[in-house]
C-alpha cells in the first residue's frame, strides 16, 4: 500500500499515526517531492470509483488561488488531471493507493472498512 503525504499537513500526521497503531505496512511518499504523475492520477481515478473532484485539495492555498471552484466547472477530466500533476498542493492527501482501493483524505471509518493489515 502506498500513501502520499505532506508531514506538515495535521490530518496526514493523524492519518500516519492512525497507520502505525494498527500496524498497517505502507510505503510513505511525499506529495510535494514525488508529485503524482497525470498517468498515475489517471490511472488512481479510473479505479477509485470517486469523482474527479475529491482529488482535489479544496481547502489549500494553492486551490483558493488559483479560483478553482470556478474554473474546474469548465475543464475536461482530462485538463483536471493534467492540471493536478503540475503541483502536489493541489492533490487531496493523504492519498492512499491499495491494491484494490483508493482513497482521498482520511476519514477513520472508511479507513476502518477499506484497509487491511
Amino acid at each position: 500500500m502506498k500513501v502520499l503525504v505532506y508531514r506538515k499537513c495535521s490530518t496526514c500526521r493523524k492519518a500516519l499515526k492512525w497507520l502505525e497503531d494498527h500496524q498497517v505496512a505502507f510505503e510513505e511518499r511525499t506529495i510535494i517531492e514525488e508529485n503524482p504523475s497525470y498517468d498515475e492520477l489517471k490511472e488512481w481515478y479510473k479505479r477509485s470509483g470517486l469523482p474527479l473532484k475529491k482529488f482535489f485539495n479544496t481547502s489549500g492555498m494553492l486551490y483558493n488561488q488559483m479560483n478553482l471552484k470556478e474554473k474546474l466547472k469548465d475543464m475536461s477530466e482530462e485538463e483536471q488531471l493534467r492540471l493536478l500533476a503540475t503541483d502536489g498542493m493541489l492533490v487531496k492527501r493523504p492519498l492512499v493507493i491499495g491494491s484494490d482501493f483508493v482513497l482521498t483524505g482520511f476519514k477513520e471509518k472508511e479507513w476502518e472498512e477499506n484497509i487491511e493489515k
